[in-house]
């Protein structure tokens, strides 16, 4: 994928514009919360729900947008939801209480379904075509860098000039790199090509395809987005000191890493089914290791299970849908799955907190077990659907 070529330029618009999209907003109370509490009057664990209302409008928004996704492209939804989450951040850095914090969030959920990672596929496919999957992964491998990346400029910007001038500075971010970026790069759709589109009926989507990949994703997502906030508190519960569970954790985004990095590197020798078939099995083997054993060994052992498995499942949800959707319908249908996986995102964190608040640790991961070989049963499900339907249209 030379860098001239015009999806390596595309690719390389939407890593920088989707590292500031996540890492201004989702990101950002990790580094700002305990400041923006104190100033706000507002209770941290409130400040810290600001991400969950962003995902929830996320979710609820991003079916209508898939009809508009398909018909008009990915380049006029992206432009128009960078200056929406620029707003979004111009009312959170002018904030005085909690209804303009919370309306903040508000926002930046609409601008996250127009703009933040679903989207972003989306424009890679449209320029890609049938050639997506190493984009998609190029795109995806430098998105697990942004909490490494923002974190520490976040924390930077918030000790020279405070939390209200860092949130506005990313909201001038939004306005003035990502959008200029999504207008100007990404595929223009010809005129005639978005009227036929508005006006030819859609193609219909499998649906037991779409459930069961649905079922699947959103059962691993729900894992891996629950685990995120709670993974040091399961290590120390499970009786390892403070440094060794910080060690286990941090581990864990090394293997997340490593393991994109190999799917980019092999992908293309494997079926997206295969490896998210490996990545999926993986899940359950990595939790039955942290329930026999809690050494460090056992830790680390997870950590590089967990980590591989959650990488490559990062790829295997942008890429799948390529495979078994056609490609007249992949915008539609992926736009339609964001709604399942962002609900699974928003809910998970406080759920897994509150089991392992009231029921142990022990609880969750016998939780995270269940739901992770339900996950791998859809998937096995689903593979075998689409090898049976895939037959069947051979002889026809």
């Amino acid at each position: 994928m030379p860098f001239r070529s015009p999806t390596a330029r595309v690719v390389a618009a939407l890593s920088l514009t989707q590292l500031i999209g996540w890492g201004a907003t989702f990101y950002l109370p990790a580094v700002t919360g305990p400041a923006m509490a104190a100033e706000l009057a507002m209770a941290l664990p409130m400040v810290m729900a600001g991400p969950t209302v962003m995902l929830v409008v996320m979710a609820i928004v991003s079916w209508p947008l898939s009809t508009i996704f398909e018909r008009h492209g990915a380049r006029p939804v992206m432009a128009f939801g960078s200056p929406l989450g620029a707003a979004g951040l111009l009312i959170m850095g002018l904030a005085y209480g909690p209804v303009s914090y919370i309306l903040s969030w508000t926002i930046l959920g609409l601008a996250g379904a127009c703009m933040l990672t679903t989207p972003a596929q989306i424009a890679v496919t449209e320029i890609a075509g049938e050639k997506a999957r190493q984009a998609l992964g190029v795109l995806i491998l430098a998105g697990g860098l942004t909490s490494t990346i923002v974190w520490p400029l976040t924390g930077l910007l918030q000790d020279q000039w405070g939390w209200r001038t860092t949130t506005l500075t990313y909201a001038a971010a939004m306005l003035f790199v990502c959008m200029p970026l999504h207008w100007l790069t990404l595929a223009r759709r010809p005129r005639e090509q978005s009227a036929a589109k508005a006006t030819s009926e859609p193609a219909p989507i499998d649906r037991p395809s779409f459930l069961l990949l649905a079922m699947s994703f959103a059962g691993n997502g729900f894992i891996t987005w629950g685990f995120a906030l709670t993974i040091i508190i399961l290590f120390e519960a499970a009786g390892l000191d403070h440094a060794s569970a910080l060690t286990a954790a941090a581990f864990i985004g090394i293997a997340r890493w490593a393991g994109r990095g190999v799917d980019f590197l092999g992908g293309r020798r494997w079926s997206g089914f295969l490896t998210g078939l490996v990545a999926s099995a993986l899940f359950p083997l990595s939790f039955a290791v942290l329930l026999l054993t809690s050494s460090f060994a056992g830790a680390m052992l997870f950590a590089l299970l967990y980590g591989i498995a959650s990488g490559v499942t990062a790829v295997t949800r942008a890429t799948l849908p390529l495979q078994i959707f056609p490609s007249d319908t992949y915008a539609r249908a992926s736009a339609q799955l964001a709604v399942p996986l962002n609900l699974s995102y928003a809910a998970a964190p406080p759920l897994f907190t509150a089991i392992m608040t009231y029921w142990g640790p022990h609880a969750a991961l016998w939780l995270a077990l269940a739901i992770s070989i339900v996950a791998f049963g859809t998937l096995l499900g689903l593979s075998l659907l689409h090898n049976q339907t895939k037959q069947a249209s051979q002889a026809n």
